[in-house]
Order: structure tokens, then sequence, then C-alpha cells
């Protein structure tokens, strides 16, 4: 069919779905219902190829892969999945000849509620990359009523609203009531005798129905569309319950992160990686057998992955569905789940690894906590015996009252896996060293990546346009073939439009901040862009110290140069984490001082851009000049953002942490902006606790002004949230290293902005970061998994092959 004959097939499916849904015309339309029209028409496309695929993997006995999640983030998909389809340039055509505004259509599509930063967009990249390279797989995670929050700024500081994203319900979903499953909370657990040895016997309790909505994920240019199923609590079909009762099990997918401040919000979390964990066990187990294949062949039919220790309570599960419900051994059990289950880790921060206190687990899993009991009993009698007591009792789940469920991650999977190089190591080399200790071979490194398709592709159209007259398409589905472009870095007139590019990305953003928050910002300054979760560790903070220098540099010193700057903040505090809060009211009050200060605003501006998601960062990653991932070296695992914006011609502003490593050595290290201390020096502070922020403080006349400047009425209107951040640099003895990084920053981004003056020198690296970015995709990050973790084939190398 030529192009112009699928424009007006198009068109008429449109219009047909627009009258068939709401009987109204296309001038009478809003854009949230032509949104929706033009949604089930792509859905209706989808639909055959997703029915195909499925049959495809049941008739042919396909080995699949579950990828368990607590979040998924996928943004907007009517754009990702036109662009899979092949369809979104006819769609833009058919919506210019009915003279309508794609963009407000696409966004009538509200960023589902389902995750929130990295970790959950790291498994939407997965799933779109999955059926992109025709990997058979299905991610595992919950429907949440609500999402994280929504973010407003009253007088600066963070405000939470509820992110009721499902309001007009997800065109995109399909709910599967005959797939529902039983999940069992609370309760007595008692062993009793029977013919067949001891068999559990439950008392009381709380059963919850686990319905599934399924939603499509569309391969890139093929016909491959795999399943993401989520899971939403409800009421059991013929239970009376209560108006309340009703709202303690609805609750259980209610909301995205719950305040886990205190002991209810603890227990509801928890309730939520059960739910989620046994649903999905449930249902991989009961299909399992309904193909034929026995509970023996589980491991060669399925692979299931945790993504971060909030699925652990998948093993436990296992055992007890293996167990209770089948009536196998312990031995054979064990052996079908920890050849089954995979674990990847995400953190290097010891408060972050996952721990519940042992009377609440017993409380809502008390059979899981007795199983949890046999599994750490068995791993004690089988590590002391040759490597001692007080190693056995190091690496157990449960010790000191708590269940530690990275161990149990550790204990209960065949693989462990980092996600980028550094972590890998300090996974084996600290976090998790005595389990690297007892089986070496489970350990890999496996690094993120992004998908272009969304990021690139589709956020940033002109970009990859531009890329495709110079080295062809085939990079397009072969990302590494970017590389391609470094032949162009001496091309002044290419240099020239990939600067042309990056300006009218900048104007776009220019163009929301201006009609969204009412600050106009220069395009012809640096976008100078830090956007990520708010924690301490990230280092928001150190950006905030760099920018009051150079406004105390401005107002103070008639000679101080100051490249010129717009500095972009985007994030999100949890709602319980108060000292990131106050860094977002001082970061604000900061860039209400400097945006309305004449003296120095046409150097700087400093924004930061509210209620951060998916569609605010396609929005922001192709404006950005500079990519601060200043993060403590050691702290970050990997980080996706850096690759994201690398790919968009953003130069790396970074530590020696994380990707940021790996990054700047694909791109060449003449080609970012390194500073700080590495990991070593990190970590000797630590074991030598030689670390002095007061020293530093007082022996750097410049810090101490800028500090002086949080607690002495210089900004404005932060009387208790600086005095906040001063002690917790001074008093509290600066745990994340700030102070300590603070002169290597200031320095280089002092040279960082003279550099930027000569914009073909700037706009050379700028390519070498573009060209770089292909081997951090997605595609090759989950071609690895499957061919050293999963063991499930894939077409990536085929497709190279073929090419």
């Amino acid at each position: 069919m030529q192009q112009n004959d699928t424009v007006t097939q198009l068109k008429q499916e449109f219009l047909d779905s627009l009258e068939a849904h709401f009987a109204v015309s296309l001038a009478d339309a809003t854009d949230l219902q032509r949104y929706q029209a033009l949604a089930a028409v792509v859905k209706q496309k989808i639909a055959t190829k997703w029915r195909r695929t499925k049959e495809d993997y049941r008739d042919t006995g396909a080995k699949q892969v579950y990828y368990f999640s607590i979040e998924f983030l996928p943004g907007r998909y009517l754009r990702a999945n036109l662009l899979n389809l092949g369809l979104l340039a006819d769609t833009e055509q058919m919506m210019t000849e009915l003279d309508v505004d794609f963009t407000a259509v696409m966004e009538a599509e509200v960023d589902q509620g389902l995750g929130n930063g990295g970790l959950g967009r790291l498994a939407s990249d997965f799933m779109d990359a999955m059926p992109s390279i025709a990997l058979v797989g299905n991610g595992n995670g919950i429907r949440y009523r609500y999402g994280l929050f929504r973010q407003a700024f009253i007088n600066g500081y963070q405000v939470e609203y509820p992110d009721d994203w499902l309001k007009n319900d997800d065109v995109w979903e399909v709910r599967q009531d005959d797939e529902a499953q039983v999940v069992h909370y609370g309760g007595n657990v008692y062993l009793q005798d029977t013919p067949d040895g001891l068999r559990p016997v439950y008392d009381g309790g709380l059963d919850v129905l686990a319905v599934p909505y399924d939603t499509g994920m569309v391969g890139a240019d093929n016909d491959v569309v795999n399943t993401l199923r989520l899971w939403s609590a409800e009421v059991p079909e013929g239970v009376k319950a209560s108006v309340s009762e009703r709202s303690v099990i609805e609750s259980i997918s209610g909301e995205l992160y719950p305040d886990d401040s205190n002991e209810e919000g603890r227990r509801l979390r928890l309730r939520q990686e059960y739910f989620f964990s046994s649903a999905g066990v449930q249902n991989i187990i009961k299909h399992h057998l309904a193909d034929g294949y026995s509970l023996h062949a589980l491991p060669f039919q399925v692979a299931i992955h945790i993504n971060d220790t909030h699925p652990t309570v998948v093993i436990p599960e296992m055992m007890r569905i293996l167990l209770d419900e089948h009536g196998l051994g312990w031995e054979e059990a064990w052996g079908i789940t920890t050849r089954t289950v995979s674990y990847t880790n995400h953190t290097l921060l010891a408060e972050a690894l996952e721990r519940w206190s042992q009377d609440l687990f017993a409380q809502e899993l008390p059979r899981l906590f007795q199983l949890i009991q046999e599994i750490d009993r068995h791993h004690r009698v089988s590590v002391a015996s040759e490597h001692g007591e007080d190693f056995a009792w190091r690496t157990s789940p449960l010790q000191d009252g708590q269940v530690h469920m990275a161990r149990l991650a550790a204990i209960g999977s065949h693989a462990i896996n980092g996600v980028a190089p550094l972590h890998s190591q300090l996974l084996q080399d600290k976090v998790l060293h005595d389990f690297y200790i007892l089986w070496p071979a489970k350990f890999s490194n496996k690094t993120n990546g992004i998908t272009h398709r969304r990021y690139m592709h589709a956020a940033n159209e002109s970009l990859s346009a531009l890329i495709d007259t110079k080295i062809g398409r085939d990079w397009r589905k072969l990302p590494k073939d970017i590389t391609k472009l470094r032949d162009f870095n001496m091309d002044e007139a290419f240099l020239r439009e990939l600067a042309v590019v990056k300006r009218q990305n900048k104007q776009r953003l220019a163009d929301w901040v201006s009609h969204n928050m009412g600050i106009d910002i220069n395009v012809d300054a640096i976008f100078d862009v830090q956007i990520k979760r708010l924690h301490a560790y990230k280092r928001q903070l150190l950006h905030l110290l760099g920018i009051l220098t150079d406004y105390l540099a401005l107002k103070h010193d008639a000679n101080a140069y100051v490249a010129p700057r717009v500095h972009i903040f985007a994030a999100k505090a949890a709602p319980s984490y108060h000292y990131a809060k106050q860094i977002i009211k001082v970061i604000n009050e900061v860039a209400n001082m400097v945006n309305n200060d004449p003296a120095v605003n046409d150097k700087m501006q400093v924004v930061f851009l509210p209620n951060y998601g998916v569609s605010l960062a396609e929005l922001i990653i192709p404006a950005a000049d500079v990519s601060e991932q200043i993060s403590t070296a050691g702290k970050e695992a990997s980080g996706t953002s850096n690759m994201k914006l690398m790919a968009n011609g953003a130069l790396q502003l970074a530590t020696m942490d994380g990707a940021n490593i790996d990054i700047i050595h694909a791109a060449g290290a003449e080609n970012a902006y390194a500073f700080g201390m590495d990991t070593d020096t990190v970590y000797k502070h630590y074991e030598q606790h030689d670390y002095s922020a007061w020293d530093i403080y007082q022996n750097n006349p410049k810090l101490h002004r800028v500090l002086d400047a949080l607690i002495d009425g210089t900004v404005p209107n932060v009387q208790e949230e600086g005095q906040a951040v001063f002690d917790s640099l001074i008093r509290d003895n600066d745990e994340y290293f700030v102070l300590g990084d603070y002169e290597s920053y200031v320095d280089t981004q002092a040279r960082l902005g003279q550099d930027y003056q000569n914009q073909q020198a700037w706009t050379r690296k700028s390519l070498a970061n573009i060209a770089a970015s292909g081997e951090f995709s997605a595609d090759y990050t989950v071609a690895a998994y499957a061919d050293e973790i999963w063991h499930v084939p894939h077409n990536l190398l085929a497709q190279q092959e073929s090419k």
C-alpha cells in the first residue's frame, strides 16, 4: 500500500472511531476524545499481532521471561506505538490534512502513574526492547490506582496532590477476569501430620483477588507484541465486605510507594510486594502445567527475573506452591526455584538494602516466614560446614529480628548482576562480598540501557532525521551503527545543522517554561540540566552551591566572568523525605532570588520544573547542553538519564560513578567534564574516618561565603531550610562529600563555560557523545541477559548478520 493510501485509510478509521465512541464530529470533538479515538484505532492494529504472538509462543513451546518489577514507568504510549508500528509519519500527515493539532492530541494522554524513577523507566525500556529484538518476554507488576503524586510548588515548597491517572480509564489495557488469582494474607498457619507428611493448615486471614490487566508491548518494525501484566486488588467474588474492609483490600493496588515511615505504611508496602509476586508466580505455574509440562521442566520453560529486591518474595512463594500445593520435596523444590529465578541489584546504599521486621513479616505472611526460616536453617548448615558459623550468620536472611531481602535474593537465585561495571565490582568487593566468596559464578555485570526509539526517534525526531541523512536508517535497528557519525566530526555544514536542531529543541523547552511558569529563559545560554529523583547522594545540593558561587561572584566582583547559563532542575522528593524537600525549598528560593535580580539574570537563570515524569523528560533531554551526573562516587548503581542525555548530544559533567565511567570512556574523556573524588578515595575516607567538612569550610573562603549565604539572610525565606542544609554539611560532617568535591566542581564548571563559547568545538564534542550512545541501547542489554542469564533466543545478532 502506498503512503497516500495508508493516510487515507487511517483518516477514515480515525473519523469512524470518533463517531463510534463519542458520536461527535471532528470539529466538535475535544482533544481527549480525539486521542481516545485514535488510540482505539492503533490498539486494533496491535490486537492481531498480539494474538498471533501469544499463539506462536504457545504453539512453539518457547521459553518465556517474566520480568517482575514493583514499578514500570512507560510514559505515553500513543506516539511510541505509532513509531514502532511504522505509522507515525502517516499519522502526522493525516492530522495535518485534517487541520488537527497532533501535539495537543498526544498531550491529552496522561503519563501512567506506575513508576517513580530510573528503576521503573528501565523496566519499561526493557518492555520496549524485548519485542523489538523478538525476545519472548513479559512484564509483571501492579496496576496502581494512583501514581506517586502530582507535584506542585507553593511558596517554594513541594506539595503533593493525588495522581489520578486512571480517571479517564486506560485505553491500552485489557482486563482478564478469567486469569484472576487469589492472594492470601495473615491468619495462623500450623503444620499437621498427614499420610503425605507435614502439610500446612491455614486458620483465618484475608483473601484478596488479583485481577490482571494486560497491555501489548509493541516491537519496532516487526510483528511481535509482548505482554505487560499488571494486577489490581479486588474483593473476591461472593465475599461480603464492609466499606472499610473493601478499602483495606483495594489499598493494596491503590498507591505507588505509600508512606512507609509508620507501621501501617510498611505493612501496606509488604502486602504490595507479595501481591504482585504471588499472583504472578501462581499464574506462571498454572499456565506451565496447563501447557502439559512437568514442574521439573519449569527452569527450562520459564525465567523469572526480579528487578531489585521488591519481588524477592517470589522465592518463598514458589517454594510454597511447589511444596504445599504440589507435594514436592524440599531439595527438588529448591532446585527448581533457584534455577528459575535471577536477580538484579540496583543499589549500593546500605540503607536501601531492603529489610523487614520479622514480627511484621510473620503477621502478614506466616507461611512464607516459616519457609524463610527453613531457607535460613538450610543456608546456615550448608555454609557453616565450610566457612564457619560467623560467616553463615553474616550471610543469613534472618538476623537481628529482620528479614534481609537482598540476602534472600542472593541465596535463592542462580544469577546476580549489577548494572554498570563499577557497580558490579562494588557488589563483589563490598555490598555482597560474602556471597561472592560463596558463589562467584553467580555474579555478572549487565550495563543498563535505554530505548533510543523513545528518547531520540520519538522525542527528538529532527535529530534522528538529520542523522539518517548522513548514515542511513540501519542505526535505528542496530544502534551501535551510529558510530558512523564520527566520520562527520569535521563536516562544518553538518555541525551547523546539528547546532540548529539543538537550538530548536531549546526553544521548544523555553516556550513550555514561558507558558507554564511565566519565565522567559535565554536559549543562547548553556542549558545545564539535572533531572533525577531528589536524593542527598545525587547531590542536587552541589549543583546549588555552584549556582550560589556564580551568583555571589557576579554580585561582588566586577571582573567576574560567568558564561550565561540556565540551570534546569526537575525532581520529586519522597513525601516522607523531609531533608530532600528542604533542599527543594532552598533551590526554589535561590531561583526566585536569581531570576528577579537584574544585576545577574542576563548571565544566569534557575528553573525547577514541577511534576517531573517521562513526558517532561522527553521535552528537557533534547534541549540539554550539559548533563549533571554528580552523585558521590560509589553511590549511583548506574544511571540512565546520563545515557538519554548523551544520546541527545548533552556533555557529561560527571563524577566517575556508575555508568558515567563507561559513557565518558565511550565518548572520549576530551568530550566530557569529569571531576571530583573517585570511589577509592571515598571509601578510604570511610575506612580512615579522616574527612572533616569543618576544615574544608574553614580553609576555603569562597565556599565559606557560599555556605554562610544559606544562614545569614542572603538567600531569603530559607531560615529553617538553609540552616538544615548548613547543619547537614557542617555539623553532620557532610555524609556525601559535597564539600570535598566543591572546588573541583566549580573549577570544572568554569572551564566548561569557557569551552562553550567556541560553538563549533562544543558541537563537535556533542557529536562525539551522540555517536558513542549506541552501545547503551536497552536492545543490547536485554540481549545480554537473554544470552547469559535467561538462556532464551532473540534476533539481535540475526539483524546484525543480515545487514
